[in-house]
């Protein structure tokens, strides 16, 4: 040890000697270890490396986050001989400033896993949990516990989070509440809370974070998911209010996305790809509301890299598209070491006066203004960006301080050490929380996809959550149009599969409700969560399909026009669990293929399938629910060799394939040019869909096929050289569809179809 030290001493030395001659010297691995955890260095031992320690769940990193390799061959901070780096149990803020009541057990420090009660003294009522669990991130479970008396306050008694204190103890209308933390805690939220007239506290309630508390993706996916929903859905306003909210974007109103991410040398790689993951997540999800949002984005370090310029939008040169495949793209090349957060907000000032200039100062009024910023606050030029961030509040704001709902700034702290307090007073917004405390961003995805408000969008086809993580409830809502179609007829059952297309309808294949079912022999499975198993009032069939139509020409089954519909007794309760598939030809398909003006069935046709090879899924039953499979259909040119092999099924004994697949029929299946998977009988009726950016359009159903593939397996069954499905094209039985989901003469609410 002596030796190490005394060569330390030396290589410090030489390296002050050296710098003269502008030459940068390395560091050393000298008392930098840590217990119980690891490190990685960015750049190995040379100046400008970051030494950045990791620690298990429930641990930390004592005392330092992460060491910058100096020019002159030192460590900042410096570690101390005399205190070791090492992983700490994760601590909780302490739970015992609760008023008028009793916390259990009483102890010095709270840590991970530790488990506390509250009782409140005689008179007094409990609100909030009466156990917490101190969790992972370092914060406690459940939510405040309060202590309060039934006094006639117009406001509750607001509580104290763990680890703070408050001043202000009268909760009259427009009487406040002061917050501040305890110790060397952070206060995230609001620090001054004022009682409103609608017996609600403004602002949200405070917390008070260690270094190492953390956001997890399921808190931000609350807080962000329900502060933004409000400002992408276009509203029809009743008055001035739309179901107890203000309207945030009017009918005509302008909605502007800021986007910057920070790749300077603090921000390791993963959160660099995982913030582009998450940003064309949420592009991808705004882009299936009502607004469609002008976007400015770009990457920053000393300088800034633009993907996306939001004048483009308003030029029209520029797609969106085009705006997700940039960021996918984009390459960080060598970092610079520099930091200007200062220039990414004075570029959104400058890009704002650009829009006010061109669009006019009434006009301006009408724009909302969202800007997310991704990084960790240490900005070592440009200097502070407190003052960009006020002259765009100014802007905004326009001496009218009810207008704080047009600008919303928030701020993903991402990285291994945070700069809170340069951080925090950057963010600006009505309610709800702005700034986000990330340990880890990968699960930013699934934050994004619950932005969704499934209230506000019913009228919206085709949606679904994009993250899957394999459980029965992610596939639920990653298909949630897809129903289970039961028939139980002397003492035989019988299944296929159904998709929703409407509150009261689910389509499926006619040859699930064979001759002689009755309603009453039918059950449809859907989990709306108000009952899986679903009564049926009807069901319709086309009136075309006829099996034995075609037993004269030795097509002894034939399936044209294999389509039904059944009508539920009662609605399905709409959710994220239970929404409807898109369907061709309706006005709501339309929206989701962003097709504008007065569009017709024949353009959503050519959009869907429009290559003589195109890539299309439709599902199987499995113990997990349901898995996906994936086929290519065989169109134009290729549809004849495809077809082809419908000769090589059973009953079939014409020469001539197109006897048994009329036009109405889409062929996939084979090895060539792709292995595609396989239809078993299980997936009869199932939708043949396809999805276009995030909704998802059902194109056709599954009817029949050439071979059984599936006698001795199911599921995932991948087709052989001459296996062929043949799949009901629903823009070929638009007039059946329409007829019975367009109708407005019953008691269901009709689909809007287009004139032609």
């Amino acid at each position: 040890m002596g030796f190490t030290v005394h060569w330390s001493w030396l290589a410090v030395l030489s390296c002050l000697l050296c710098m003269g001659g502008e030459v940068r010297c390395n560091c050393t691995e000298t008392n930098i270890q840590i217990e119980g955890g690891h490190y990685k260095l960015t750049k190995q031992l040379r100046a400008g490396s970051m030494l950045v320690y990791n620690c298990p769940e429930s641990y930390y990193p004592y005392p330092a986050m992460i060491r910058l390799c100096q020019p002159n061959g030192t460590w900042k901070p410096a570690p101390k001989r005399f205190l070791p780096q090492r992983c700490r149990l994760v601590e909780c803020p302490d739970p015992s400033v609760l008023e008028y009541g009793n916390v259990s057990p009483p102890q010095e420090k709270y840590f991970v896993d530790n488990e506390t009660t509250y009782e409140c003294y005689s008179g007094y009522t409990m609100r909030g949990s009466t156990s917490r669990v101190c969790l992972p991130s370092g914060k406690w479970s459940g939510s405040t516990p309060i202590c309060s008396r039934d006094s006639g306050d117009h406001c509750a008694d607001p509580g104290i989070p763990a680890g703070a204190s408050r001043t202000g103890n009268i909760f009259g209308i427009d009487d406040t509440v002061r917050y501040s933390c305890n110790g060397n805690l952070i206060l995230v939220g609001s620090k001054e809370r004022v009682c409103q007239e609608n017996g609600q506290w403004s602002g949200n309630e405070p917390a008070c974070y260690y270094k190492h508390t953390y956001d997890t993706s399921l808190e931000v996916s609350e807080e962000f998911g329900s502060a933004i929903k409000s400002s992408l859905t276009t509203l029809e306003p009743v008055g001035d209010i739309q179901e107890g909210r203000k309207i945030r974007v009017s009918k005509n109103g302008t909605l502007n996305i800021y986007i910057a991410v920070d790749i300077s040398e603090s921000i390791e790689e993963h959160h660099i790809n995982s913030s582009k993951n998450a940003i064309t997540t949420l592009i991808n999800k705004i882009s299936s509301f009502t607004v469609t949002p002008n976007y400015e984005i770009l990457f920053f370090s000393s300088e800034l890299y633009e993907v996306v310029n939001i004048m483009d939008f308003w030029d029209k040169e520029v797609k969106l598209m085009n705006v997700t495949n940039g960021v996918k793209n984009f390459v960080v090349g060598d970092k610079n070491t520099g930091t200007n957060l200062n220039l990414v907000f004075k570029t959104f000032e400058e890009r704002m006066g650009l829009i006010k200039r061109r669009v006019g100062d009434e006009a301006f009024k009408e724009h909302r203004h969202v800007i997310i910023v991704f990084t960790d606050g240490a900005y070592n030029m440009g200097g502070s960006p407190a003052f960009a961030v006020k002259r765009i509040k100014d802007m905004v704001y326009n001496n009218d301080p009810l207008r704080d709902e047009y600008l919303d700034i928030y701020i993903f702290a991402i990285g291994e050490e945070l700069f809170d307090d340069d951080l925090k007073p950057l963010t600006a917004g009505e309610d709800g929380k702005h700034y986000f405390r990330m340990k880890d961003i990968t699960n930013l995805q699934e934050t994004f996809d619950d932005i969704i408000n499934e209230e506000d969008v019913k009228g919206l086809c085709g949606l679904h959550k994009d993250y899957d993580t394999g459980t029965k409830d992610s596939r639920q809502k990653k298909y949630p149009w897809v129903a289970f179609v039961i028939v139980q007829k002397d003492g035989i059952s019988k299944k296929c599969l159904g998709s929703l297309v409407s509150p009261d309808f689910v389509l499926t294949a006619a040859h699930c409700l064979p001759f002689g079912t009755l309603h009453e022999h039918v059950t449809v499975e859907i989990d709306d969560g108000q009952g899986k198993v679903k009564k049926v009032k009807m069901f319709k069939i086309h009136e075309r399909y006829n099996v034995t139509a075609k037993v004269h020409e030795k097509v002894s089954e034939f399936y044209d026009y294999d389509v039904a519909l059944i009508q539920l007794a009662k609605p399905v309760e709409i959710s994220a669990a239970a929404r409807p598939i898109c369907i061709p030809c309706t006005k709501e398909t339309s929206q989701a293929l962003k097709l504008v003006g007065a569009s017709t069935c024949e353009q959503q046709e050519k959009l869907l399938l429009k290559n003589h090879l195109e890539s299309l899924s439709f599902l199987t039953r499995t113990s997990n629910l349901v898995d996906e499979k994936t086929v290519q259909a065989k169109l134009g040119d290729n549809r004849g060799e495809c077809i082809r092999h419908a000769l090589d099924a059973e009953g079939v004994d014409t020469d001539n394939p197109e006897v048994a697949v009329t036009e109405n029929f889409l062929c996939t299946g084979g090895r060539n040019p792709q292995r595609d998977h396989i239809a078993c009988k299980g997936d009869s009726g199932g939708a043949v869909f396809k999805n276009y950016e995030s909704r998802t359009i059902q194109v056709a159903l599954v009817s029949w096929g050439n071979k059984d593939l599936c006698k001795t397996s199911s599921g995932l069954v991948e087709s052989d050289d001459t296996s062929r499905d043949f799949h009901i094209n629903l823009f070929k039985v638009v007039p059946f569809l329409k007829l019975i989901l367009g109708n407005d003469n019953n008691d269901y609410a009709p689909l809007e179809f287009l004139e032609s």
